[in-house]
């Protein structure tokens, strides 16, 4: 299922790359590798509906893009990028601090816009656009004193009565809006600066408890560099 799913996103790249190529006429395309940084968070409610009170997870991500020209300045940007998300929490359990850290691993491809005007020697770019990612795999990870306990992550959209209470349950999907602005140099070597904001749940339905108020959604920044050639 995996396989089938990372075969569809690079197809969907490809073809959406021949499109736009094939609809603006020009030969301008430019194609780039980049690789970086993330910071992310699990943000939303509990099942009381009380705000997750989560703190940044440092990931990373690394993939590739290509910029398609459809007006002077302005460009399309499709990409194929490996992500990974999470978060880290803290609580106080009959007197001992339980640190519980969550990691996600998407397939990602983010379907950007973007401003690349020069600048000096090189060029400012801004960039913004809808992002759809796949998960591959997770852990949990639950600390206590000399005590660790982790957990692969199972990926199913409804958790029913009789699903194990031990096993991490979260949605494979996720979808959202990413925002971007940076640098390219004469040389082809860029940095930027990202943001992310994931726009459905990716807490599955759980069966197992009334009047479930959860709402779990990516969010996070990070920095990029990469070189397009």
């Amino acid at each position: 299922m995996k396989t089938k799913i990372i075969s569809f996103l690079a197809i969907v790249l490809l073809s959406g790359t021949m499109a736009f190529g094939q609809g603006t006429g020009t030969t301008g395309m430019r194609f780039g590798i980049l690789g970086g940084v993330n910071m992310q968070n699990l943000n939303g409610t509990d099942s009381n509906g009380d705000k997750l009170e989560n703190n940044l997870l440092i990931g990373f991500h690394a993939g590739v893009n290509v910029l398609i020209p459809i007006a002077p300045e302005f460009y399309f940007q499709p990409g194929l990028l490996f992500s990974t998300k999470g978060a880290k929490n803290e609580d106080v359990v009959l007197g001992t601090t339980l640190t519980t850290t969550t990691n996600l691993s998407y397939i990602e491809l983010p379907l950007n816009f973007v401003y690349r005007g020069a600048l000096g020697n090189g060029f400012v770019l801004v960039g913004f656009g809808p992002y759809a990612g796949y998960a591959i795999g997770g852990k949990v990870k639950i600390e206590g004193g000399s005590v660790a306990v982790e957990n692969d992550i199972e990926f199913k959209n409804v958790v029913e009565t009789s699903d194990d209470l031990l096993v991490p349950y979260y949605k494979a999907f996720d979808a959202g809006a990413n925002v971007f602005a940076g640098y390219e140099m004469a040389a082809g070597l860029f940095f930027q600066l990202n943001a992310q904001l994931g726009l459905i749940k990716i807490n599955p339905e759980d069966k197992r408890i009334i009047d479930d108020q959860t709402s779990v959604k990516n969010t996070g920044f990070g920095l990029s560099l990469g070189y397009r050639f």
